[in-house]
């Protein structure tokens, strides 16, 4: 199915906490704003600060009425799209890096991501519904953290 966003809630370990499926034409602020309504909090009462990219800053303000810190993770020049400088003043260079280089705490959501998509179901959407799609992320972490759990015994 074409046209879905995937929006998910992990620990710093990579395992997934909460998922949420919807259409790919909402913004991703209503997407992490659903993911993180639906959940119980005092399941996990460490939980007290959120990492995300540059879509989520519009939730600060909903983050911290549930009591939770939001840290954006982003590039420094994110959403810079040119400078204003007075007249005679030099133009500052903005940095500017090359090739890939995984940010601070937002490579362990994709790393979840990778684990999941080793699952054939889970490579692509093929579900209808959105819930059907939420089942299979779960039922994705739970095989890998019970082949996790069989090893180590």
């Amino acid at each position: 199915m074409k046209g879905r966003k995937r929006q998910v809630v992990v620990d710093t370990g990579g395992r997934m906490l909460r998922a949420y499926v919807h259409p790919a034409n909402e913004h991703d602020k209503w997407g992490g704003k659903a993911v993180l309504e639906g959940m119980d909090l005092g399941l996990w009462p460490r939980v007290r600060k959120v990492y995300g990219d540059w879509g989520y800053r519009g939730l600060r303000g909903f983050l911290e009425a549930l009591g939770l810190e939001l840290e954006v993770v982003a590039h420094p020049y994110a959403g810079v799209r040119g400078v204003w400088v007075r007249e005679g003043e030099e133009v500052p260079e903005l940095p500017r890096v090359e090739g890939f280089k995984p940010l601070p705490k937002r490579w362990v959501v994709e790393r979840t991501f990778a684990w999941l998509g080793r699952n054939r179901r889970l490579s692509k959407d093929y579900e209808q519904h959105p819930s059907v799609s939420e089942a299979w992320l779960y039922l994705g972490m739970l095989r890998l953290l019970v082949k996790r759990l069989a090893r180590a015994a």
